[in-house]
């Protein structure tokens, strides 16, 4: 964990909420905010010129593991790979040992392959090739000999009459138990989050548990993860606080393909609610939501209670919703970097209720904002575009009146990631989690990039900067 802060004075910024003024920041939070706030011995100031400040991102749903990763594995999914021959060309990598590849969509090959398909795109090296959806890894032959030679096959590992077909579905821990693998160091995908405004994510990754627990709260003291962490996972997670972490909801991640027995995906939400703790649901189908609301109406629900994603939320379900209460964390991107593809495998009868926004939040349930990284793309204020243009990145629109205003986008990221309700807002006593913009919200609202941010403080302490002009340190109170 990085030591103290020194004070800091922020001048002159367009501050959310507030106006015009000035910002004085100590032992990491907000101590006053006012027209002319005078500076400390030994504070840095900082001038402002009108940018606005605001309160710092929260990504309400990331897989930050998998993200950290990313670099060092292949995208095998649209928008960049739509066919075999990409697929192949993508593949066509040289070089011993293991091939990861990320992002596959079915649309790619018509289906999900099996070991022997695989084959025939990358015969000698083994391959680990992860769904879309980051349930399932598709494996070659080489794979499944190299992973069977190192241990038992898992339950999740399908099989057929012919043998094991390589696909491994919800078996994470196997895989990462059988490959030695350890966790990866967080430090340079903190660095680009922090570059976008971000102060703080909640990690949706069903699988969470104490080892990821562990890992979290060492890769925080170290200073190589900046950002303020809530961590969602497994009911065993309770271990969380006792490393520092904010404890997050329990995941039940469906899939509609292979959904659990309903009974217990009823003890899990109740076994939830006994921790004081509330459920996150992944729905992405119609079905799945149908499943989910259906469970909670059986199990009893609190405030709390989220669905992720709510891809699709026809009229009844959206009724439902609010009647329970429930909460939602949406990906506003997709309607951008997955539209396409919606508006050619979505019923036209269900494109209307697609990555709803405007009727959920008219209906009073409250939202926020995840990116899905590494699932989706890691930048929230690409996510604050589509949400305003509901348009796809050939320019179609989805659902135009879903849309929300440059306000509502970015409130979706200043939730407060234990009660998705509750906005954060600068004010005295507050902690000091910012972002800091080139200039005024008149002007950022209607681009919302990422490219306008100049810093981005945690805790106090300023962890990305761009700022042009040199500080002025240490100027006398």
């Amino acid at each position: 964990m990085a030591g103290p802060t020194s004070p800091l004075l922020i001048r002159g910024a367009d501050i959310l909420g507030f106006g015009r003024g000035d910002m004085f920041i100590s032992d990491g939070r907000i101590a006053q905010i006012g027209r002319s706030v005078p500076a400390a011995d030994g504070c840095r100031t900082i001038d402002a010129r009108g940018g606005a400040l605001l309160p710092g991102l929260h990504d309400h749903h990331i897989h930050l593991a998998g993200l950290a990763v990313r670099g060092s594995s292949i995208w095998c999914g649209p928008p960049d790979v739509i066919s075999a021959e990409d697929l192949a060309a993508k593949l066509s990598v040289t070089g011993p040992g293991w091939i990861r590849a990320i992002g596959y969509h079915e649309s790619v090959l018509d289906g999900l392959p099996d070991a022997s398909q695989l084959d025939r795109f990358v015969p000698g090296r083994p391959l680990r090739m992860q769904h879309r959806s980051g349930r399932m890894w598709l494996l070659n032959s080489a794979a499944l000999d190299d992973l069977l030679s190192r241990s038992d096959p898992p339950p999740g590992l399908e099989r057929n009459a012919s043998g094991y077909t390589g696909r491994l579905f919800d078996e994470d821990d196997w895989l990462r138990t059988a490959l030695g693998s350890t966790p990866p160091d967080f430090a340079l995908i903190s660095a680009e989050l922090a570059g976008y405004g971000i102060t703080g994510l909640t990690d949706m990754s069903p699988h969470n548990g104490f080892e990821m627990a562990h890992h979290f709260a060492a890769q925080c003291r170290s200073g190589s993860l900046a950002q303020n962490v809530t961590l969602a996972g497994v009911l065993e997670l309770t271990d969380a606080v006792s490393e520092g972490l904010a404890l997050g909801p329990v995941k039940l991640h469906l899939h509609e393909a292979e959904l659990p027995d309903f009974d217990k995906a009823v003890r899990l939400i109740n076994a939830a609610h006994r921790q004081d703790r509330a459920i996150a649901i992944h729905c992405v189908s119609e079905v799945e939501l149908v499943f989910a609301l259906a469970a909670l109406d059986e199990a009893g629900f609190r405030p709390g209670d989220r669905i992720e994603h709510a891809s699709v939320t026809p009229p009844p379900q959206l009724e439902q919703m609010a009647a329970m209460g429930l909460t939602v964390c949406s990906q506003p991107h997709f309607v951008e970097e997955r539209g396409d593809r919606y508006l050619l495998d979505v019923e036209p009868r269900l494109q209307g209720d697609l990555y709803r926004l405007k009727s959920l939040a008219d209906a009073g349930i409250p939202l926020a904002g995840g990116s899905d990284a590494p699932f989706g793309n890691a930048d929230p204020w690409r996510a604050m575009q589509a949400a305003v243009s509901r348009l796809t990145a050939t320019g179609q629109s989805i659902g135009l009146e879903e849309a929300l205003s440059p306000e509502e986008a970015l409130s979706l990221y200043l939730a407060d990631p234990v009660d998705l309700s509750r906005a954060r807002k600068l004010e005295p006593g507050a902690d000091a989690d910012l972002c800091l913009l080139d200039r005024p919200w008149a002007k950022a609202r209607t681009g919302l990039s990422s490219g306008d941010l100049v810093a981005t403080v945690i805790s106090g302490r300023i962890v990305h900067d761009c700022i042009n002009e040199p500080p002025t340190e240490s100027l006398p109170g």
